[in-house]
């Protein structure tokens, strides 16, 4: 592994870390989604707002952060093969135009 690449593989892994115990150290602080922090706001700004609709079926956690996982994975999937296609695809083009010398 080229040293440029270990040392950014240090930075992330410092950022991530950094963050995490920064969040952790502060007070009340939790993790929490940012659908549930929406709900409390408004809560707080207008106790007496009604929704427009209810969740058809709202999953347990268990199942909730397994389907973003799911959601994720085939979104980095779809991005990478993506990705790989245009390089390929570079590269073709790359050859066939040194081939033509």
């Amino acid at each position: 592994m080229k040293a440029q690449n270990i040392g950014l593989l240090l930075l992330a892994v410092a950022l991530i870390v950094g963050s995490v115990w920064i969040g952790s150290h502060q007070e009340g602080a939790e993790f929490a989604g940012t659908d549930g922090q929406a709900m409390a706001l408004v809560a707080a700004l207008h106790p007496d707002y009604q929704p427009w609709f209810d969740f058809v079926w709202e999953p347990p956690p268990e199942i909730a952060s397994g389907l973003f996982a799911l959601q994720a994975a085939l979104g980095a999937g779809i991005l990478g093969y993506y990705l790989g296609f245009r390089r390929g695809r570079a590269q073709g083009r790359r050859d066939r135009a040194d081939a033509g010398d």
